[in-house]
């Protein structure tokens, strides 16, 4: 997320030399095989039974579309969760009969429940929170099988309202297209800022024609949803499992509906009490130094790339006073695309390379001798992508920004975040956070009221929670987990060295410790954190 020059809230996964080769989306339909095990008493597996509780309604049924293949759903249990947009909200005047019962119009839900490998599984299955904030659950299925997850228990993934496979889906394709034609702007130019905003407005249009309540789209309403989804199942206890924004949503979801939660992970952690600007610039400058520190304790890196990190904070602010100009060629995009390459976009790139740490010092050093080719080529390469347009449900991610986070964080706030974790960068980049571009401009045009002042607290709980974090994260800071920890009495917070945002993803030692902590909520095991060792940075001839 680039400062200026996206709308694009989701932190990126990878960066495009990582990303496998694109692939056509697929409508997965027909009912799946449904193993018995798992289940949720004498109705048979979870998942297979009708049922309505209060205002909410689970349905078997085909599997969801998906953006891109996705394989495993041929053996999965689905169906959909109907509920009620708006919990709070009675019929108006001008409704018809019929409009929807407890609270207006329905919204629906995919649900998907993968099966344990087990035999014999445990009974308290595993229930995913996506990440984004705006991200589909559905789509992340491979990486949580790619990790075991569902090892001893069954995992249900659940589509949180907005996004790709609900309905009503509120992705907005115009703001993740100008995300990538902003590449070639001047990141802090208040033009720069007019066109983000047009293009958050026809957003909000898109959102309105569909007949949405923008204000229904929250961590509150999204933690009853999941309340009702464990009801309607009959899942008498499950364990919650969020990475990235989903550690946000389960951080409130713990405080709004703890019956029935037998344990929670997090992983990358975002806590709501001081999610904004403020703590995304602390995050930068965390993860930063983490992969710094790596280099210059690496001797081949250090000889090689001396003073990297003062290089990096002077290239910085030259570039924001003298922005390069350059144009590529990415795979996907016929045309050459012209990046102008200035401070903003400069800490955007180093933001999500921490995913390709190996190759960053070579990169700033090819910068820093007038060839910025490969941060340019990476920046284009992740604009341009088609994972990158149409995936992210924009609806949902102002939704909670605009409710949850600016109307408790000014501006100010954010410049004073910015400027204790970079005091050497220009006043000009440091009121557009990393991820967070033009954020109260968006607010403003999104026009949500605020959510109340408790969404904020602090969450306090007993329940065992294990919060992961990554040395080199830089979308959410490494120290964000012993915050947390501090109020949550039966914690275990684990840092895994050298390892980017959300180290379930990329660390076969974190889902080894994940797994471990499902198994035995208060005794997680992380022997394997002793025999961690840095990535052999890449040098230049």
């Amino acid at each position: 997320m680039s400062p200026g020059t996206t709308l694009s809230r989701h932190p990126a996964r990878r960066l495009p030399a990582t990303l496998a080769k694109v692939t056509a989306g697929a409508l997965v339909v027909g009912l799946a095989a449904m193993p018995a095990h798992a289940g949720s008493g004498a109705d048979g597996p979870i998942g297979t039974v009708a049922r309505t509780v209060g205002d909410a309604r689970f349905e078997p049924g085909p599997c969801p579309r998906t953006a891109d293949p996705v394989p495993d759903l041929a053996r999965a249990r689905c169906g959909t969760l109907t509920v009620p947009e708006k919990r709070s909200r009675t019929k108006g005047p001008e409704e018809p009969e019929g409009y929807g019962s407890h609270g207006g119009r329905k919204i629906t839900l995919a649900v998907a429940i993968m099966p344990a490998q087990s035999r014999s599984p445990a009974p308290d299955p595993i229930v995913w929170f996506a990440g984004g904030p705006g991200d589909d659950a559905v789509s992340e299925i491979p990486m949580a099988l790619a990790g075991h997850l569902n090892r001893d228990r069954d995992v249900i993934f659940m589509s949180q309202r907005g996004t790709y496979s609900a309905d009503p889906e509120l992705t907005c394709p115009n703001i993740d297209r100008f995300n990538a034609r902003a590449l070639g702007l001047v990141s802090n130019a208040p033009s720069t800022g007019r066109l983000h905003v047009d293009a958050t407005r026809a957003c909000r249009d898109r959102v309105d024609a569909k007949g949405a309540d923008r204000s229904a789209y929250n961590d509150i309403e999204s933690s009853a949803d999941y309340d009702a989804l464990r009801k309607t199942l009959r899942v008498k206890k499950w364990n919650v499992f969020g990475i990235s924004y989903g550690t946000h949503l389960a951080l409130n979801y713990m405080r709004l509906h703890p019956k029935g939660i037998r344990s929670v992970g997090i992983d990358g952690v975002l806590p709501p009490s001081i999610a904004g600007g403020a703590v995304t610039w602390k995050a930068a400058r965390e993860g930063f130094d983490g992969l710094f520190r790596a280099c210059a304790e690496q001797p081949a890196c250090n000889t090689r790339y001396p003073n990297l990190k003062a290089t990096f904070l002077r290239l910085v602010s030259e570039l924001e006073a003298e922005p390069i100009t350059t144009t590529v060629t990415v795979p996907v995009h016929p045309e050459p695309v012209k990046v102008v390459l200035d401070g903003g976009n400069l800490v955007t790139w180093l933001t999500s390379a921490t995913h390709v740490a190996a190759g960053v010092p070579r990169s700033i050093d090819e910068l820093a001798h007038g060839n910025p080719q490969r941060i340019a080529e990476q920046l284009a390469g992740g604009k341009y992508s088609p994972q990158a347009i149409g995936r992210v449900a924009h609806g949902l991610v102002y939704g909670i920004f605009c409710s949850q986070w600016t109307p408790y964080e000014s501006r100010a706030d954010i410049v004073r975040g910015g400027r204790r974790a970079f005091p050497s960068f220009p006043r000009s980049m440091l009121a557009n956070a990393p991820q967070l571009a033009w954020l109260h401009d968006d607010c403003r045009a999104w026009d949500v009221p605020p959510a109340p002042p408790w969404i904020r607290d602090v969450t306090r709980s007993d329940i065992p929670t294990l919060a992961l974090s990554g040395g080199f994260d830089a979308q959410t800071a490494p120290s964000n987990g012993a915050y947390v920890a501090r109020t949550l009495s039966r914690s275990t917070a684990v840092t895994v060295p050298y390892v980017a945002h959300v180290v379930f993803a990329d660390s076969v030692c974190a889902q080894t410790i994940t797994t471990s902590f499902f198994a035995r909520p208060t005794a997680p095991d992380t022997r394997c954190l002793a025999g961690l060792q840095p990535p052999q940075f890449e040098i230049a001839p």
